[in-house]
């Protein structure tokens, strides 16, 4: 008779913390791994969302990156809020959604384009730029009805306007961007243009305008499609006034007014605007308002150009839901305020940030408490220590959450990611993570009716994978069949001796 040998095997999915915990930008998100573009990718995509929700957008150091949260109120606020009110028509006091700056993303090797700067060639970056052949300028396609991409491209209207474009190219790590595009006669021309290092805090030549009036970038203000439908707007965004003085702030590079810089309740260039904590977002408005008015209250807006409105950009995405941003015009700017912002070497850019570490990775049997070995350096006051449930499929328990070494329970099995944070008040919040991976017991059933063999089991997740060989030991066994069920029959006979395994996924 054929001797039958039986080994249960239970096989999780594990994901290598290599890959997710060693790219967590300033809100506590995991990235991924860094994106690679292959060809140009128009922003209001599917392709645009994957691409842009994994970047790394300028340092968790940069300015638009910082949390201002927490920032003192300028000494003068009241009266600058005052004046940016005063200095807009009666019909244009509060906030205002303007659908404008889009972008496109393109690959390492997009071949590059001539540009003519027809205004401010001595503070642009030189030509050429890497244009791709569906670049979009501001405005399309939602403010642009009719026109396809390339009418709006050559202005076959003769609409003019400020016509900026944004290039992305993450692979290289570069922002590209213009002001006054247009294709003429097969080449492009500009008022101006600049070229941004994604992978630095480096600012413009103090002085000099970039496609913005302050010399800023516009990209990583923007309130993108992918964030909104997160719920959370990770950055500060980019903010216009009526009116601004003949000063900028860091991290502008450049001011555009008359009115003299001792007028100082005039907003200058770079000057950050804060919604107040005070101001209750209503739970029955749209995602879409809800993550723009977080972030405004987290990471506030820099001013970067007069206009007509206070107006945020956001971009002209033919996604939006109609009522993404119904409520926002009902923001009187009387629940803005303007703080005191940090310089080049203040606040998150200052030396002693902390450096968290969640500890090496580990494999726990279901049931039992995982032991953390975290750790945290730092400088000065010790900062906030805190553990959370990044993800996962069952709930877990801290010992103690704000301890780095303590204990973690889990109520299922599976893979979990705990984050694991330092907060100093001061710099970017320290984050890192561990990948906890819950095994289940597996528990098998042999018993003999005939010629067959009855085989059940209990604890693992289906599919269930049958798979024989002739010795335990063998690097060759085949699969014998494959079932959501926990139990199987199995016809055995006289012979050599067989060995059956069961896998579990």
């Amino acid at each position: 008779m054929q001797k039958v040998f039986v080994v249960a095997l239970s096989g999780l999915v594990f994901i290598s913390r290599s890959l997710l915990a060693e790219r967590i930008n300033q809100e506590g998100r995991i990235l991924g791994p860094a994106p690679v573009v292959t060809n140009s990718i128009l922003f209001n995509t599917p392709e645009a969302d994957s691409v842009v929700s994994a970047m790394q957008i300028f340092p968790v150091t940069n300015p638009w990156n910082e949390d201002i949260s927490g920032r003192p109120v300028l000494v003068n606020s009241d009266a600058m809020i005052a004046q940016i009110i005063s200095d807009l028509p009666s019909n244009n006091r509060a906030l205002r959604a303007f659908f404008e700056m889009n972008f496109v993303l393109v690959p390492d090797s997009q071949p590059l384009a001539a540009i003519n700067f027809v205004l401010y060639g001595d503070e642009s970056d030189p030509s050429p730029y890497p244009i791709p052949s569906n670049m979009p300028i501001e405005g399309w396609p939602t403010q642009t009805p009719g026109l396809s991409i390339f009418q709006w491209q050559q202005d076959t209207n003769n609409t003019g306007g400020d016509r900026h474009a944004i290039v992305v190219q993450p692979g290289n790590g570069f922002i590209w961007e213009m002001w006054q595009a247009k294709l003429t006669n097969s080449m492009w021309q500009a008022s101006n243009g600049a070229k941004f290092g994604l992978n630095t805090n480096g600012l413009r030549t103090l002085g000099w305008t970039s496609a913005d009036a302050a010399g800023l970038p516009m990209f990583p203000a923007l309130p993108r499609y992918d964030e909104c439908e997160r719920g959370m707007v990770e950055h500060a965004c980019r903010i216009v006034v009526a009116r601004s003085r003949r000063e900028y702030i860091y991290p502008a590079t450049h001011y555009a007014s008359s009115t003299p810089a001792t007028q100082t309740n005039v907003p200058a260039m770079g000057q950050r605007v804060r919604l107040k904590s005070s101001f209750v977002i209503p739970s029955t408005w749209a995602k879409e308002e809800k993550a723009l008015l977080l972030g405004l209250k987290k990471y506030g807006a820099l001013v970067a150009d007069n206009g007509n409105f206070f107006s945020i950009s956001a971009p002209p995405d033919d996604r939006w839901p109609a009522n993404a941003f119904s409520h926002i015009s009902g923001i009187s700017i009387t629940n803005f305020e303007v703080i005191q912002t940090t310089g080049t070497n203040e606040g998150p850019r200052s030396a002693g940030a902390p450096i968290a570490n969640a500890g090496a990775d580990q494999f726990v049997a279901f049931g039992d408490q995982a032991n953390l070995h975290g750790s945290v350096i730092y400088t000065g006051s010790p900062p906030v220590i805190q553990w959370k449930q990044y993800s996962g499929p069952g709930t877990v328990t801290f010992g103690n959450a704000v301890l780095t070494n303590t204990t973690a329970g889990f109520t299922a099995p599976g893979v979990y990611t705990l984050m694991l944070s330092a907060s100093d008040g001061v710099h970017a919040v320290a984050y890192d993570a561990v990948v906890i991976t819950l095994t289940q017991s597996f528990s098998l059933a042999i018993a003999r009716a005939g010629t067959n063999l009855n085989l059940s089991w209990t604890g693992g997740s289906p599919p269930y994978v049958l798979e024989a060989a002739d010795s335990l030991s063998s690097n060759s066994w085949s699969a014998v069949l494959s079932t959501n069920s926990q139990s199987v029959v199995v016809p055995i006979s006289s012979g050599s001796n067989r060995f059956f395994r069961v896998r579990s996924q």
